[in-house]
């Protein structure tokens, strides 16, 4: 391996460990209270050297939401088959979901730096920023599940699709926020996660077109021994 390359993989590794740090540090301290300092020392690096890779806490931040993102948008499209049902889309949606979150604290901490980064998302748009948020696809991805269940006459002709996905994805930042305020040690990632699925499965039964049977909304559950997925942070 030569200089370059090993330059790089070390320069890739202490960026990962930065992160890593950063997201311990939100489930024990939260965001708004978290300094680059403290970040730095968790890391133990200097407050200089910590700002070589991240010039702010909001660009740290703004890499850990993306980068999660990212890892479940490609999980969910790299699954995807051509012809498949809304209904269809949405189950695998959501079980991609629990692949990728699960059990682990990677959710409650990808939400609290989104509320962070985008406090008046998803109902004040950020189009037209200079940050890119990945979050936007978790938004585009509902939305375009409901606008293809009504174009099958699964959904009520007569609903919004955007303003569907944007009260779910509301919903999902009001429960998350709420179970962000139990101590981490008593906290039950698995509580939070079956509160999520009644959510969407309330919302999308709501939505059916009559005469459907709204059990065609089960949506997948965890299953009992759940295994966690490669990129999901075990529950401590």
């Amino acid at each position: 391996m030569g200089i370059n390359e090993r330059r790089e993989r070390e320069r890739a590794e202490r960026k990962t460990l930065i992160m890593n740090c950063a997201k311990d540090l939100i489930l024990d301290r939260g965001v708004e209270s978290l300094s680059m300092m403290d970040i730095a020392q968790k890391a133990e690096l200097s407050k200089a050297t910590l700002y070589l890779y991240f010039p702010s806490k909001e660009l740290l931040f703004l890499e850990i939401c993306n980068a999660s993102a990212v890892q479940f948008i490609e999980h969910f499209r790299a699954r995807l088959c051509t012809g498949l049902t809304a209904i269809e889309t949405i189950k695998l949606y959501w079980q991609c979901y629990l692949d990728m979150f699960g059990e682990s604290d990677e959710i409650m901490i990808f939400f609290k730096m989104w509320q962070y980064l985008a406090p008046g998302y998803p109902f004040l748009s950020l189009e037209g920023t200079e940050r890119p948020l990945m979050i936007f696809e978790f938004y585009t991805a509902i939305q375009d599940m409901i606008v293809q269940g009504v174009a099958e006459d699964t959904f009520d002709p007569a609903v919004d699709p955007a303003m569907i996905a944007r009260t779910l994805l509301s919903l999902f930042s009001t429960v998350i926020a709420n179970s962000a305020k139990t101590p981490k040690t008593a906290r039950n990632v698995r509580f939070i996660v079956n509160e999520l699925t009644k959510i969407f499965q309330i919302m999308l039964r709501g939505i059916i077109r009559d005469g459907l049977d709204r059990s065609l909304l089960d949506l997948p559950a965890l299953p009992e021994e759940h295994t966690h997925k490669t990129g999901a942070r075990k529950k401590e």
